[in-house]
């Protein structure tokens, strides 16, 4: 059909009207809405429907559907459907059989008060087995609860008892085996503990004469001890001073590291590296004892050739020791004999390897600097040995005003009167500046302070014992931050145990885990670590400043 058609349409009885209609091609398929069908010719009429365009609803980007498609009309309907039955009673004519027949007597009559008692009572039975089988499982998980609780306790129990054998042994061991500063501090302790013990001794059971006599052979014995105390000294600085000379020469022979962007740790030798790790092992070489003749030649014959290319006083004096060494060795002279000579040449070439000239590495790791116009800035003068040293041999506590006695000094006086350990403070400071260190907020404090302070905190502060317990063994006490959200100072910490500690950094809010009193009494302590402090100028600063830090919070 053509987009525009002509209609003739009849306007009165004799005339006609020619009406140009344009079609509109429809851009939906039109509903049925019904018709009919003429069954002689078959043609289909269907109903006309709206020639009107529907006009079309914005769109607005969302999916819709009418309420019919959305919403589900449910109906439930119950249907019976029906049976018919007959009965078949015997008469006149019929007879059927009752052998098959049941005999139904009503039975008793329940009423709905009776019927709702009994329920109730069945109801209650149910209510009472529940109970009892839940009462039984909260038993045994109590039960296990508390099989665990002491078996945990009994495996802590033991883990204590073994780490307080295990320390003492180890006392024991470092006592009979003495190496370190820290060794010997136990041992003249140990020293001092018995002379005491022996003085009490004496004086409550002997007098007169008999008491003078005994403190004499006291002071006898106390000496022996001590000379003893003191051989072993020299022997175990002897080995100490060899083994410090490894640690450094290894020191200067270690490659350069640097760690790159990927995290990955870079090595790399230079000429100076490896000239240090060359006189390294000349002198591990040099230094043996008890080698084959043959191997001792050729490490001579090495040391040598090492000393001769460079030309001075002090390499022309090892080239001659090594002459007279290598003489004496083919004459066959027993190894005793040639024990000082090898400690000189042992000593010079330490020497020899310690000249920047010859190892350059050296420079970097030296105490000394090259320069003696460097050592004017930081040399103090020791009033009691006399002698100029560096400040970092001078041990300054936070409340000292001027530089006093010099760490050797200080170390022989303690073992001269009052034969102190100061091993655990060390070990609770150590322990204190490793989780200061974790919390990665530049703490400050922590680091100023010394051994001597925190000595003084916890014997005339926080009496030597634990906060919450009194536990009195100071290798399990730990100091930790009183509000863990603060910098740690001293008017800002709590003396616990290891266990404790752990529990009291847990905590959220302190006032809600500690009672009044005890918060009281902890405050109480911190205000007497803050007079003391005070008188110091260099807390002046973190006093002020924690001051702030209390009023924001």
């Amino acid at each position: 059909m053509p987009d525009v058609i002509t209609v003739r349409v009849q306007t009165d009885s004799d005339s006609f009207q020619d009406v140009v209609v344009k079609i509109e091609r429809p851009t939906y398929r039109k509903p049925f809405l019904g018709g009919f069908k003429n069954r002689i010719t078959g043609v289909e009429f269907h109903n006309a429907g709206s020639q009107t365009i529907p006009k079309k609803p914005p769109d607005k980007g969302i999916q819709l559907f009418c309420r019919e498609t959305q919403t589900v009309f449910e109906k439930n309907k119950p249907q019976q459907t029906k049976n018919t039955t007959s009965t078949q009673m015997t008469k006149t004519g019929l007879y059927v059989s009752t052998m098959s027949d049941k005999l139904v007597s009503p039975g008793k009559y329940l009423t709905a008060e009776e019927y709702h008692k009994r329920r109730l009572e069945a109801v209650i039975v149910l209510q009472t087995y529940f109970r009892r089988w839940h009462a039984i499982n909260v038993v045994q998980n109590l039960r296990e609860e508390k099989r665990l609780r002491l078996a945990w306790e009994a495996q802590e129990e033991l883990r204590r008892k073994k780490e307080k054998e295990e320390k003492l042994r180890r006392e024991h061991k470092r006592r009979l085996n003495a190496k370190t500063q820290e060794d010997f501090e136990l041992l003249y302790h140990a020293l001092e503990s018995w002379r005491q013990e022996e003085t009490v001794r004496i004086n409550g059971t002997l007098t007169g004469a008999e008491r003078k006599a005994a403190f004499c052979g006291l002071l006898e014995e106390e000496a022996q001890l001590i000379a003893s105390i003191g051989r072993h000294k020299l022997n175990a600085d002897e080995e100490n001073q060899q083994k410090a000379i490894l640690r450094f020469l290894d020191k200067c022979a270690q490659p350069r590291r640097w760690k790159a962007y990927d995290g990955k740790i870079t090595e790399m030798d230079t000429q100076y590296t490896l000239r240090a790790r060359e006189l390294f092992e000349i002198y591990r070489s040099i230094s043996m004892n008890d080698i084959p003749k043959d191997e001792r030649m050729d490490v001579l014959l090495t040391l040598r050739r090492t000393v001769k290319e460079h030309e001075c006083k002090l390499t022309q004096e090892i080239v001659e020791l090594i002459d007279r060494e290598v003489d004496l060795m083919s004459r066959e002279v027993k190894e005793f004999n040639l024990e000082g000579l090898r400690k000189r040449i042992c000593t010079l070439f330490l020497q020899y390897t310690k000249t920047p000239k010859f190892n350059p590495e050296v420079a970097r790791i030296l105490k000394v600097p090259p320069d003696p116009l460097k050592l004017y800035k930081n040399v103090n003068f020791c009033h009691s040995c006399e002698n100029y040293l560096p400040s970092t041999e001078f041990p300054v506590p936070a409340n000292s005003r001027t530089i006093g006695r010099c760490r050797l000094c200080w170390k022989l006086d303690n073992e001269a009167r009052r034969r102190e350990t100061f091993l655990k403070y060390k070990l609770i400071l150590e322990n204190l500046r490793k989780s200061e260190a974790d919390y990665q907020d530049d703490a400050k404090i922590v680091f100023l302070i010394q051994h001597q302070d925190l000595q003084y905190m916890i014997e005339n502060i926080w009496g030597c014992q634990s906060a919450l317990s009194a536990c009195s063994d100071l290798y399990d006490l730990v100091m930790v931050r009183w509000d863990k959200h603060r910098e740690w100072s001293p008017w800002n910490t709590i003396l616990l145990t290891k266990d404790e500690a752990d529990a009291h950094l847990k905590l959220c809010n302190l006032q809600k885990a500690y009672k009044a009193a005890f918060i009281h009494r902890i405050k109480n302590k911190h205000i007497q670590a803050k007079n003391y402090f005070a008188q110091i100028p260099a807390m002046t600063s973190f006093l002020h400043r924690s001051d702030i830090q209390a009023n924001a919070n």
